[in-house]
């Protein structure tokens, strides 16, 4: 615990690990089994719990809850994980849940993630780098979400969906089916609107990329195949890959692994 600021109120059990530069607030409370790297930051009444392992210069504000059991009938005490990786910012009231014999054993949230008030992050769930999930956005157990997504405020995710990285969920939406790579979604229950272009832009892919890629959805769109059966249909995408374009291959793998489906069009 050395050059460590601990409040006198916070409680730190002595086989906790805390690299140089961690700041502890008031009534916090730190586990034994938690590691904690340089320079993260805990304002008051935060509790990690359970095994924990947190990376460097993260933020967690008042209230949150990380660590804690799993909402799983399942689980009876066995010694899973939650996984924090570098950067992140836990605003007000964030839960994180450890993971469960079920999956992976671990919760993992990894880097450069804001996280506002209130989100709740089930057991299980991997949160990919630089994602940004807005106010009372609820994660079920198993949730997969990929780099650079943005998740609009009050969406609740079910169990098993897995979001693409450069998705953009609109707020309020009920997710229950699988979003591609970069694609848009809204609603209740969900439906795919469109690519993310301007996610797209951000991840400074070029305009001929970006004009091939909608025009890749759009033929799935209005193909009269399912997405799953569009893309195992080769002659169906010969004009696309003679274009080499990644995204349009991502899109391809993400909806053939897809198990539980993908999100219907919003046409449909």
């Amino acid at each position: 615990m050395n050059a460590c600021e601990i409040h006198p109120t916070a409680i730190v059990d002595p086989k906790a690990l805390l690299a140089e530069g961690v700041k502890i607030g008031p009534y916090c409370v730190v586990g034994p089994n938690v590691e904690i790297g340089e320079d993260t930051e805990l304002h008051a009444h935060v509790i990690l719990d359970g095994h924990m392992t947190i990376g460097k210069n993260n933020k967690f504000f008042q209230f949150c809850s990380i660590g804690a059991p799993p909402q799983d009938l399942t689980y009876n005490g066995e010694p899973t994980r939650v996984e924090i990786g570098d950067n992140n910012i836990f605003r007000e009231y964030v839960s994180i849940h450890r993971g469960t014999m079920k999956d992976q054993k671990v919760t993992i949230i990894k880097n450069d993630c804001l996280l506002m008030a209130h989100a709740h992050i089930g057991h299980d769930v991997v949160l990919g780098n630089r994602c940004v999930i807005v106010n009372s956005v609820n994660f079920a157990g198993h949730v997969k979400v990929g780099d650079r997504t943005i998740i609009g405020g009050g969406t609740n995710i079910s169990q098993f969906v897995s979001i693409g990285r450069g998705a953009y969920l609109g707020g309020a939406s009920a997710i229950d089916r699988d979003i591609p790579p970069f694609c848009t979604a809204y609603g209740n229950r969900a439906r795919l609107k469109g690519i993310n272009i301007i996610g797209l832009r951000r991840h400074e892919f070029d305009r001929q990329m970006i004009t091939e890629v909608v025009d890749f959805y759009r033929a799935m769109e209005s193909s009269a195949y399912a997405p799953r059966a569009f893309v195992e249909h080769e002659e169906m995408l010969t004009e696309f890959f003679t274009n080499e374009n990644e995204v349009i291959q991502e899109l391809i793998d993400f909806v053939k692994k897809s198990e539980i489906g993908i999100a219907p069009f919003m046409s449909s």
